[in-house]
């Protein structure tokens, strides 16, 4: 499977099928697509001990985190084949 010659759709398809590995993110912010469209991706995303505050709340940084890959990969959904994405500005308040 050479990613570079499949559409992001396709792409994200073999990533929700296993066949291609999910994104090392994914190690430190647990979040699994597992169901994607063209515009439209469905994450399973699941805040722990690790991304607590000093107050005990979840970090803002772990929402814009998933916020930015489940708004990325909408995007990447629609993308031809060889073409590449990247976020140049995310803000949340």
């Amino acid at each position: 499977m050479n990613p570079k010659k499949m559409t992001g759709l396709q792409f994200l398809q073999a990533m929700c099928a296993g066949k291609i590995p999910a994104a090392s993110i994914s190690e430190t912010i647990p979040m699994q697509p597992y169901d994607v469209s063209e515009g439209t991706i469905h994450f399973r995303v699941k805040a722990d001990h690790r991304h607590l505050n000093p107050l005990g709340g979840v970090h803002g940084g772990f929402s814009a985190t998933v916020l930015d890959s489940v708004t990325g990969c909408a995007v990447h959904s629609m993308l031809e084949a060889g073409v590449g994405y990247g976020t140049i500005d995310l803000n949340i308040k």
